[in-house]
């Protein structure tokens, strides 16, 4: 491996996909330095929980297995000193590291490594390929193991798929692929890394679809691409955000003329495509908007209106986003102060008569049909 940067491989078993509230059962790593093999630790660990009868036929550790093993918390010391300054490197990267951020953040600690997931380097080395699970790379490349789905059986393979890569491709390129993910930006293992290029920073909606094309997340910004890349950038604070992370696979997006745009188009993709995260992810609260009437004897002039109720068409008509209807009434009355509206033409006030603004000398008198100027009062 004289070829390699300096990389730790490694690899954890879990009792769960959650890192929130499942915990990790076995670490093993194999650290690169100057092209040698340095350090090659293992330990099963004691999750202080139950291993699911299911994660026991999968990985083969059991309850008793772990029963007397250590703690995370009693060789985290140990694991941290092997990690600090390396690149972390695994497959689906995004995955072992968060469990290891979340368990030495239940310590108290914090844990920033930079990251080289192995999936995406073989979809990078293999574009045209349909697979990239080690599964897929063990076929793919006729490699062996008899701890397929342990800690050091699944660290191992990664190293022999370099290697392997290294034998059909060349170490330069290998070594340009992995230089590239390194300055790249941190994306979900299954996602073609092209579509970030793609992406601009304009406004826009973007959707997220799962393996079965089905959409699973639309969100909206004035900066696409920026928005998208904080998305996966995140720490994963909710069980939604992890589930979202680890299902997407693929990325669309569309562009719009402006943020109002982005944001009606938002609401109606959302009503059309049911996406399974929206409501898991965010709360759901209604904005407004002011109407402006295309008729001047169209009256009110102006309407306060729920924002997913905007038709596109009278976008040219619409202006402002507010959280409240409040919001909204309190820029009428400003506009109606200080150009001298009437506030019935507005839609404020209702019925017949003067409107009040008149009765103080705040209204030009075109609610009563005698338009004439404001009372001046005496100083």
């Amino acid at each position: 491996m004289h070829w390699l940067p300096d990389l730790v491989f490694l690899d954890i078993e879990t009792t769960g996909g959650t890192p929130l509230y499942d915990r990790i059962t076995e670490v093993a790593l194999i650290k690169i330095e100057g092209g040698e093999k340095t350090v090659v630790w293992e330990f099963l660990i004691n999750p202080e929980t139950p291993i699911p009868r299911q994660i026991t036929g999968l990985t083969g550790i059991s309850n008793e297995m772990v029963q007397n093993a250590p703690t995370f918390k009693d060789i985290a010391g140990d694991l941290f000193s092997h990690l600090q300054g390396m690149v972390l490197t695994a497959h689906n990267c995004r995955f072992d590291y968060g469990f290891l951020k979340a368990e030495f953040k239940r310590l108290g600690g914090t844990l920033r490594l930079q990251t080289l997931c192995t999936v995406k380097l073989s979809r990078r080395l293999y574009p045209h390929v349909t697979g990239h699970s080690l599964d897929a790379i063990m076929r793919r490349f006729n490699l062996h193991t008899d701890a397929r789905h342990r800690g050091m059986g699944d660290t191992q393979l990664m190293l022999d798929f370099l290697e392997a890569a290294k034998q059909d491709l060349g170490s330069v390129k290998v070594l340009e692929a992995i230089n590239y993910l390194l300055k790249g930006p941190t994306l979900p293992p299954w996602l073609d890394h092209t579509i970030i290029e793609k992406i601009q920073d304009v406004p826009g909606v973007y959707i997220f679809y799962d393996d079965g094309d089905l959409p699973l997340y639309i969100g909206k910004s004035i900066k696409l691409k920026t928005r998208v890349l904080n998305h996966f950038a995140s720490d994963h604070k909710t069980v939604a955000e992890m589930e979202v992370s680890q299902k997407v696979r693929r990325i669309e997006y569309r562009e719009t003329a402006g943020e109002l745009g982005a944001l009606l188009l938002e609401a109606k993709l959302i009503k059309q495509m049911q996406p399974a995260y929206n409501r898991l992810l965010r709360n759901v609260t209604k904005l407004f908007a002011l109407r402006l009437s295309d008729q001047m004897n169209d009256l009110p002039w102006l309407r306060i209106v729920n924002v997913e109720d905007i038709d596109p068409e009278s976008l040219d008509y619409t202006y402002g986003i507010f959280k409240t209807k409040k919001g909204a009434k309190d820029l009428i009355h400003k506009l109606a102060d200080e150009y001298k509206i009437c506030l019935k033409l507005l839609g404020i006030e209702k019925g017949h008569g003067k409107c009040f603004a008149h009765q103080v000398g705040k209204c030009s008198g075109v609610c009563v049909g005698q338009e004439k100027e404001p009372v001046k009062k005496s100083v």
